[in-house]
Parts: structure tokens; sequence; C-alpha cells
């Protein structure tokens, strides 16, 4: 049995899509919060599970008979997140796992606002077994979370940024159930799975212009000033100084790396940052 954790996700329902393609569903095992919210993975013949790694009572069955698990990695910072990525890992090998595999990021060191990360690879590290942490580049998606309205408004308002290696969602979504289905492929931590092109804030606000029609100005913003302006928003802080320490990571190059392991894994070139950008913006109507 291949257990995914966070099914009901982005990334986690993309790996289970990956792996219907390459197996047979009653290998896969969708844990998820709440089951009746798993859409059709059960009429498709996929074994659904309920898993929440804040109520460990309920890891020992999600996890039985699994010969891997996929962790997906919480969104929450600090001990809290790092308590939780330990239970499910204990868990995952309590419960007789040959491999365990932990979504990490490329940006993961101690000194950083992905030392969460680092965290989880260092109990599973210790606990001396099989493990593969998927070391993700920084999702796309997240590049238009970060712009909020930017795009439609004309103004890409942020702190002082660096390149980064976007890369898509779906890509690494398809890349770990390839990793899956292919037990023991990677093993340890993995080098980046990244796109192959990196873009600061201001080349995407040149794409977006080129895309649009219209203009698309990158305002710098001081790190002081956006921090209370996010949180005059009602940003919670723990939220603020993550997104803020992402800004500084990718200012020092912490997030410009790129590496051929993701392209290796699809067997074709990973999607850019554009062509994320093309396929959600339009030309301006007048």
């Amino acid at each position: 049995m291949i257990v995914v954790t966070g099914a009901n996700g982005k990334l986690g329902r993309g790996v289970i899509e990956g792996l219907l393609g390459r197996m047979a569903p009653e290998r896969i095992v969708a844990c998820v919060r709440d089951p009746a919210k798993a859409g059709t993975l059960g009429e498709r013949g996929v074994h659904l599970r309920q898993a929440d790694f804040a109520d460990p009572a309920t890891l020992a069955a999600a996890f039985a008979d699994a010969e891997q698990v996929f962790i997906t990695s919480v969104d929450q910072f600090g001990a809290e997140g790092r308590r939780l990525h330990n239970m499910a890992i204990e868990a995952a090998y309590t419960a007789g796992a040959r491999r365990v595999l932990y979504t990490s990021h490329m940006g993961a060191r101690p000194d950083s606002a992905f030392a969460d990360h680092c965290a989880a690879e260092a109990v599973l590290a210790e606990a001396g077994k099989p493990f593969t942490s998927l070391r993700h580049g920084f999702y796309a998606e997240s590049a238009l979370h970060l712009v909020g309205w930017g795009f439609e408004m004309g103004e890409i308002r942020v702190p002082e940024d660096g390149p980064v290696s976007w890369t898509a969602r779906a890509d690494l979504a398809e890349a770990d159930a390839i990793v899956l289905a292919q037990q023991g492929r990677l093993d340890g931590i993995t080098p980046p799975m990244t796109a192959l092109t990196t873009f600061t804030m201001a080349d995407l606000a040149v794409i977006a212009a080129e895309l649009t029609g219209r203009e698309v100005k990158r305002i710098v913003v001081p790190d002081a000033q956006w921090r209370d302006e996010q949180l005059a928003k009602g940003a919670p802080a723990p939220m603020v100084d993550a997104l803020l320490g992402m800004y500084r990571a990718a200012r020092r190059g912490d997030l410009a790396e790129t590496h051929p392991l993701l392209a290796d894994l699809l067997g074709r070139p990973p999607l850019t940052m554009r062509d994320v950008l093309a396929s959600i913006l339009r030309p301006a109507t007048a």
C-alpha cells in the first residue's frame, strides 16, 4: 500500500492522480481529515482513511499496512508545525512503513524561513530507516499569492527579492507520484526539484505586462513597512514573518538554484513561471 496524506489538497490530490495512472487503485490509500470531502476517489477504487496529524489516535489506522507513507508537510510554522510533522513521521514508522517520503523545500536550512523542514529531515535521519525528503522548488502558485491583486491593479508592491526557480505544483505532484511508483528511486535528501529558469518579481511584472497589454510596475517596499501593511490588513504575524523570511531568502540567493532532477523525472522540461502566468492572465479589455 502507498499512503498519501493531505489527499484533499492540491498537491496530495495531484499525487493521487499521478499514482492512478501508474498502478491499480486498490494499492493507493488517500488520507484526509474528512473522508466525506474526498470526492470520487472512493468510487474510483482508492481506499479512504481519516488522518489528522493533530489527532495521533487516527494515524495508526491510517498508516496500517503501508509500504510507503507520503507525508505532505503542513502549512503551520514553528513549534506546532514541527510537532505535527514529528508525530506523523513517528506514526508512519511505528505502523511498519518501509519508507517515509516528506515534502520538504529547496530553501531548507537551519537559519532560514524554512528551518522547520530541516527539523523534519533531522527526525527522518535520526530514525535510521529509509526515507526520502523531496526538496520541492518554490511553488509557482505561491508567487500569485504573494503578488495578490498586483497583476490586476498594475503594481507589484513587495519587499526586495531575488531570483527564484518558481516551480509548478502540478509538475512536482507528477514527479512525486513517479518517485512513489518506483520505490527507492530517490533516497535521503534530494537535490532541489525545480524548474530550469529563475525569475524575480521585476521579471514577473514584465511578463504580466506582455501578457495583459497593460503596464505593471514593480515597486520595492521596505521590509518594516510591508510587514506593518500586512498586519494592518489582518494577516497573522507568524505568516507575515514567514513570508518576509522568504523575501530575505530570495535576496540571499537561497531560492535561485536550479537542478535537472525534476526534468529527468518528468522526461520533459518543467513548466516555467511564464507558462504558469500565461495560463491565467488574459489581455486587458478596453
